[in-house]
């Protein structure tokens, strides 16, 4: 009887959720899987997406693109496989294979401290002198998130020039090592760590050690190293406004940013004995997320295969990014059924 009435309860609270989660999202999850691709791609064109690409790397099989609507509404400009794209939070594995090669060569050490870069900092960043740099690298320092502070975006393209002062000064989220909470402040800090450590822009670092020598000669650092018709737009759900324009950071193809993720994951990117130090630190794959912009890169190892997917539409709610997810996982489903493994 317990077990009916467990089993009732649980039901009753799966439909009641139901009520709060907008159709669309549901409707996306349950129709059945199309048979290829693409048909997954213009599906989800239907849902609202301006446009959308998806790079898929089987290994073994040359690279395929997919594509779907406009790379720029405006001027009905369909969407390009090979245009630029605001990678945003992907930039984040990047720099932590920055971190695993500069610890490799014991250039700085993973148990330091903030404070042993940054003294200033203590007394305006909680904890400073008990945090870790891989603490930082794993979201877990409890450094309060600048993005989350609502007067960044009050103007975030010039406030994006004086980020670190939107998360001084505030409570930590918790004591380090005692949580997790995803902190963009943690990466802005560990690109200037890299700086100091180096004597050189960690964007020059970053291309030394790992976009030359994978030849990834389609990813670059800012709107200013590139033609800015060559970047696809990007959109927010109620506002007219093309993002395009907007800097925020790091720009790749699908391609450039499958390579790389392909390179992460074999091991390619890594000299001997840095792939044992990035794997105690971070992860294998990302998302990244700013206005007009969101984007996936997966690795699957089942089917050895790379999903690197960018749709230039987001929202306020966050539906499109839940969107986003349930998309992607539907493309895989689609690979994995014709690798016959569902």
């Amino acid at each position: 009887m317990k077990k009916l009435i467990f089993r009732i309860i649980l039901l009753v609270g799966t439909v009641t959720s139901l009520f709060f989660v907008p159709w669309i999202l549901v409707k996306a999850w349950i129709i059945p899987l199309p048979n290829t691709v693409q048909e997954q791609v213009d599906e989800a064109i239907d849902y609202g997406f301006d446009g959308m690409i998806v790079y898929v790397d089987e290994a073994g099989k040359p690279p395929a693109f997919y594509t779907g609507g406009w790379k720029d509404r405006n001027q009905k400009t369909p969407t390009d496989p090979n245009s630029l794209f605001k990678i945003a939070s992907i930039s984040k594995l990047y720099t932590a294979v920055s971190i695993a090669k500069l610890a490799h060569k014991n250039r700085l050490s993973l148990d330091e401290k903030l404070t042993d870069y940054f003294p200033e900092l203590k007394g305006r960043i909680e904890n400073a002198d008990k945090i870790s740099l891989k603490l930082m690298v794993q979201h877990r320092s409890g450094i309060p998130n600048f993005t989350n502070n609502p007067s960044f975006w009050e103007n975030e393209q010039e406030n994006g020039k004086n980020a670190l002062e939107f998360a001084l000064d505030l409570p930590a989220s918790f004591k380090p090592d005692k949580g997790y909470e995803y902190s963009n402040t943690n990466y802005l800090l560990l690109r200037q760590i890299i700086e100091k450590v180096t004597g050189k822009t960690h964007q020059q670092y970053i291309k030394e050690k790992i976009l030359i020598p994978l030849n990834l000669k389609n990813t670059f650092f800012s709107l200013n190293e590139v033609d800015i018709e060559n970047v696809m737009s990007g959109y927010y759900v109620g506002v007219e406004e093309d993002f395009k324009t907007n800097e925020y950071g790091m720009l790749a193809t699908a391609q450039d940013v499958g390579i790389f993720l392909r390179a992460l994951n074999n091991g390619s990117v890594f000299k001997e004995g840095e792939q044992e130090i990035y794997t105690s630190i971070y992860v294998y794959e990302h998302g990244g997320l700013v206005p007009g912009y969101q984007s996936l890169a997966e690795y699957h190892k089942d089917i050895d295969t790379v999903v690197v997917q960018f749709m230039n539409t987001t929202d306020f709610e966050g539906y499109n990014w839940n969107l986003s997810e349930i998309i992607i996982n539907r493309i895989v489903k689609i690979l994995r059924k014709q690798h016959k493994l569902i």
